[in-house]
């Protein structure tokens, strides 16, 4: 019995180095490139001019989904990237984060315009009619969804930050909540990477 316990713990050794050799993400986000290949979007920024991701080559982009009248999500995470550009500091004229709307029936321009810079000046709002935003959050694996309130609607919606390089690829998809200091990181390690 022993003898036998030792060939099997023997067998799957030599199993286990035929293996390839994985190395660590060297991000705190998810990679998730090979999934969002053509991921893109045309919609209109809160300053009333037509956007697409090609507009921002060169710089990394940090895409978020949500709403103004979101109650905790959204204002937390737009906190939480306005860290990230602080921690970031003379490298954060090198990131462009964007605020896309999934809820255009309320979302105006002057509504984004007000909201969304408030957290900082740099951000920018997104806005499309009812398809271009459902085009793009297909583009983007985002779902969300109205859902009555006794005062109106909330919108449920995917939580999470797409990291864009700076050839315009989606590479890394930060959760809900991750700190803010590990996407400065992500975003400092992809900046070095550009450089090269």
């Amino acid at each position: 019995m022993l003898l036998r316990n030792i060939m099997i713990i023997m067998v799957f050794l030599f199993l286990s180095g035929c293996d390839e050799v994985r190395l660590p993400s060297p991000f705190h986000a998810a990679e998730v490139r090979a999934k969002f290949t053509q991921a893109d979007f045309r919609l209109t920024d809160h300053n009333g001019k037509p956007r697409k991701l090609a507009d921002f080559r060169g710089k990394i982009v940090v895409i978020f989904f949500g709403y103004v009248h979101c109650p905790d999500v959204c204002p937390t995470t737009m906190a939480d990237l306005a860290q990230v550009m602080t921690k970031l500091g003379r490298d954060a004229n090198k990131v462009q984060v964007l605020f896309v709307t999934v809820d255009p029936e309320r979302d105006t321009r002057e509504i984004l315009a007000q909201y969304v810079p408030a957290f900082h000046p740099s951000f920018l709002g997104l806005y499309g009619d009812a398809a271009a935003t459902a085009k793009v959050a297909r583009a983007f694996d985002v779902v969300y969804e109205k859902q009555p309130t006794k005062s109106g609607y909330n919108v449920d919606h995917t939580a999470g930050s797409y990291i864009v390089d700076g050839d315009g690829r989606v590479l890394l998809l930060a959760p809900f909540g991750q700190r803010a200091d590990w996407m400065a990181e992500d975003i400092k390690l992809l900046l070095a990477l550009q450089g090269k």
